[in-house]
């Protein structure tokens, strides 16, 4: 089977490189932006099988990005993860309620974010 490839939307380098690096470990294939905006360029150029999402971020913040990527009948099924500092409940609410599958909050375990990976991509 082919590799899922995941676009990590992370404005933050390190969060960037750390999610890089434990998903690259597991087998996946990874684009990684480092906003909303470059986000949406980057499904014009390739549908990945997931997203990965931070919320605040400059530009073009995650659930905008998310609000516009479920817009587009092409990327509307491609399954969300939001990963976010964000982690009030009004907030997680409002993201599940704008397409993610998951959500989950930082500081987060690589352990969790791979099982959340895993089951986005079942």
């Amino acid at each position: 089977m082919a590799k899922a490839h995941i676009l990590v939307v992370e404005d933050d380098a390190s969060v960037r490189l750390l999610v890089e690096k434990s998903l690259t470990s597991h087998g996946y294939e990874v684009s990684l932006v480092g906003d909303g905006l470059e986000g949406l360029t980057a499904l014009e150029q390739r549908k990945p099988d997931l997203v990965i999402v931070d919320i605040m971020m400059p530009r073009l913040d995650g659930m905008t990005f998310v609000k516009a990527m479920k817009r587009n009948a092409d990327t509307k099924p491609i399954p969300v993860i939001f990963l976010t500092a964000k982690s009030d409940p009004k907030s997680m609410i409002e993201g599940i309620r704008v397409g993610a599958k998951f959500y989950v909050p930082k500081p987060f375990q690589i352990d969790e974010l791979i099982s959340k990976v895993e089951k986005a991509l079942g």
